[in-house]
């Protein structure tokens, strides 16, 4: 534990990139196995399910600490993070821990099934024979919030340097649903085993939204575009007659859209499609909100799946008759899927693709991309004729290119305090709109992000002037700022208050030119659906 901790001390206390790549480097080159097994997995988004609630957690520190729960909580609202609080207010241990970290880990495994009595136990030894920063550590492996602003491929490009295995074979042998428990650091990293690539994908392509001007790119006949599809990104793979679905998060979701069993009848073995998932109800292409009502199912009932099928819309292919074709030119890679689709599709083959488009010049573009929404997509996607299909998300041969966002101008009701660094100050707002004869706001959407530091500590002192009413770390306040909020997509919902649901909705500015009264009411969002 104690070399884990002080590399996460070490990531924690700078932003620069080589600077954790290199604390990363020498941790893999000198930990145990077992230790640089659980710390790709933390790092991976593989952490083990929490065993202890959050809510036991603060009682037993503020009983630890002698620090009345009010206190604490208030505290723990102020520091904006909960294991930072509980290392601050438990008495620090004289020694280090030797134990290592994968003993730590296995332990808070076995913690789960566990009575009340016996977690406390544990946990409340741990808190008293840990340091600070070990505590600090612990805390964060039984919270399972791993936030120390390291993605997987900075540490996939660390793991690189310290085993000399290339970038992107290791990016390849780390996705998949493996866990500590299923492997070994020799077998995840070192090991060459065939049968480990059956099922695995590669690692997805990325873009970045377009910079500047389209124009910028170039000659418009240097690109190829299509419309960017609102669904799932998922890489629907056909090897020795098996079937293997991933979602984009690296998630084997193959049971939980069965409509593409069919696909092992009619595809070829050694066939990787990258493509989106997407609703496909009442034979035509749905909205997101459709979608969602098949996300997170672990068991989709026939009623569903009569209800909201869902299709691949395919739009690149990566492997063909076994072979990688990743570094062919996309159009090459386009030509034999345009192939493969139009030879197996039917009717009921839940497969099309995704449309392929040329132009002459970019203003024509511009204007096939103000249609995006009618066909249910979120704008246009880019890519290079000649590009490869690259590792992650690199600028350059693919860009997004969107419509711009849907906005409306909402009054500010309720406001919370930020973490991390805003921990002092209430960022996370919440907003609304008038009702028809605009005697009430009515809560529709909750934004994080929009203004600048500036306009964020003005606001902050605004309401702490102007609060109504406090519930916790909450705060009403006094009907009083107009904010347009910008949103990506907009649907009818049961679940809301208002009646509706906006998708990624943020701070656009703040309208300090706009009067209370005038701003919009629900009606005039709900007019905004399509």
């Amino acid at each position: 534990m104690k070399q884990f901790a002080s590399l996460i001390k070490t990531l924690d206390s700078t932003n620069k990139t080589t600077k954790k790549v290199e604390a990363l480097t020498q941790y893999f080159k000198t930990a145990n196995a077992k230790d640089k097994l659980w710390t790709i997995a933390i790092l991976s988004h593989r952490r083990p399910p929490r065993p202890v609630n959050t809510t036991l957690l603060r009682q037993w520190a503020s009983e630890l600490s002698g620090i009345p729960l009010w206190l604490f909580e208030e505290s723990y609202h102020i520091v904006g993070d909960l294991a930072e609080t509980i290392a601050l207010v438990i008495p620090n241990a004289e020694e280090d821990s030797e134990k290592p970290l994968s003993q730590f880990l296995e332990e808070i495994v076995a913690l789960k099934p566990r009575s009340e009595e016996e977690k406390k136990e544990y946990v409340v030894e741990n808190w008293t024979s840990l340091n600070y920063y070990e505590r600090f550590v612990f805390c964060k492996l039984i919270t399972g919030s791993f936030r120390i602003g390291v993605s997987q491929k900075l540490m996939t490009r660390a793991l690189s340097k310290a085993t000399e295995i290339d970038e992107d074979i290791l990016a390849y042998k780390l996705m998949g649903d493996w866990t500590p428990k299923s492997t070994t650091f020799q077998e995840l990293i070192l090991e060459e085993n065939e049968e480990d690539y059956l099922s695995k994908p590669y690692p997805f392509y990325l873009a970045y939204a377009i910079e500047g001007e389209p124009k910028d790119l170039g000659n418009v006949k240097d690109w190829s575009a299509e419309h960017k599809w609102d669904g799932i990104r998922s890489q629907v793979i056909i090897r020795n007659d098996e079937l293997f679905v991933w979602s984009r998060g690296e998630e084997l979701v193959t049971d939980k859209y069965p409509e593409f069993k069919v696909f092992t009848e009619a595809i070829p073995n050694g066939t990787v499609i990258d493509g989106e998932l997407l609703p496909f109800p009442n034979g035509e292409i749905g909205s997101f909100n459709d979608m969602q009502k098949r996300i997170g199912r672990k068991t989709v009932s026939k009623a569903l799946l009569k209800k909201v099928p869902v299709i691949l819309k395919a739009y690149d292919l990566l492997e063909w008759q076994g072979e990688d074709l990743r570094s062919k030119p996309f159009i090459e890679r386009r030509k034999v899927l345009e192939t493969l689709v139009n030879y197996v599709q039917t009717e009921t083959l839940p497969l099309q693709l995704s449309e392929r488009m040329s132009f002459s010049s970019w203003e024509e573009m511009a204007k096939e991309r103000e249609t995006s929404r009618d066909k249910k997509s979120e704008g246009l996607m880019l890519k290079r004729l000649d590009s490869p299909y690259l590792v992650g998300r690199k600028k350059g041969d693919w860009w997004k290119w969107k419509v711009d966002p849907l906005t409306i101008d909402g009054v500010l009701t309720y406001a919370m305090r930020g973490h991390g660094r805003r921990s002092n100050l209430f960022t996370d707002y919440t907003f609304g709109l008038w009702n028809d004869d605009k005697t009430e706001l009515v809560t529709f959407a909750k934004a994080y992000s929009g203004l600048t530091d500036a306009e964020f500590r003005k606001v902050d002192a605004w309401i702490k002037k102007n609060t109504i009413e406090r519930f916790g770390p909450v705060r009403s306040v006094k009907p009083h700022h107009v904010f347009e909020i910008a949103f990506e997509g907009i649907a009818e919902s049961k679940r809301h208050k208002s009646g509706v649901a906006t998708r990624f909705p943020r701070i656009l500015r703040w309208r300090q030119d706009k009067p209370l009264e005038e701003a919009n009411t629900l009606e005039d969002l709900k007019r905004l659906i399509p």
